[in-house]
């Protein structure tokens, strides 16, 4: 069955905006990685409004480092499924609008052959983890403390503890350290 895989950079006290974050080559190799298993990216609407058009926009116009415009094509090859309840039609050609639930969706995806399922979406991810149907996280802690922005699980509290498995680390010479984790067997 495939995984799906949420995978997001923090600040060291837990903070998911892009402030002060070092968004270099290393980094994008390894969020390319990751997208390179992975045939779908789900996402809510103030996420997916962050990175499409600015990728796409990339990939056509190969402007960044190489690094940075492989990502880019990578993540532009991948198909989108927007989460919205406001947004009502997508220009992107690699995007679709969700027509089910979260759940319902994440669960008819699973079972269809395929790479990964990757989560773009802080709030998608809340909700997920909640529904347990979360395999793995990748969290990438960078070394800046900043003080206020989203969290994870802002909006949705955890029914119970969810355990999870160290599958390894990854430092990145800019001080960054990625985390790798799947979801615990619950017995």
């Amino acid at each position: 069955m495939r995984k799906v895989i949420f995978a997001i950079n923090a600040t060291t006290d837990g903070f998911y905006g892009h402030e002060g974050m070092v968004a270099d080559d290393d980094l994008h190799q390894y969020f390319t990685n990751i997208l390179k298993n992975a045939d779908q990216i789900l996402y809510g609407r103030t996420t997916y409004q962050l990175m499409v058009p600015f990728w796409p926009d990339v990939a056509r116009d190969p402007s960044m480092s190489v690094v940075s415009n492989e990502f880019s094509q990578v993540f532009t090859s991948l198909e989108k499924i927007l989460f919205s309840h406001t947004v009502k039609q997508v220009e992107d050609p690699n995007t679709r609008l969700a027509k089910k639930s979260l759940a319902d969706e994440v669960n008819d995806l699973k079972q269809k052959p395929g790479k990964d399922i990757c989560i773009g979406s802080l709030s998608l991810a809340s909700q997920l983890s909640q529904a347990q149907l979360i395999d793995e996280y990748r969290f990438v802690n960078h070394p800046v403390i900043a003080g206020s922005g989203p969290r994870l699980f802002d909006t949705i509290s955890l029914k119970k503890t969810l355990p999870l498995v160290f599958l390894g680390s990854e430092s990145f010479p800019s001080g960054s350290i990625a985390l790798h984790y799947k979801k615990a067997e619950i017995k």
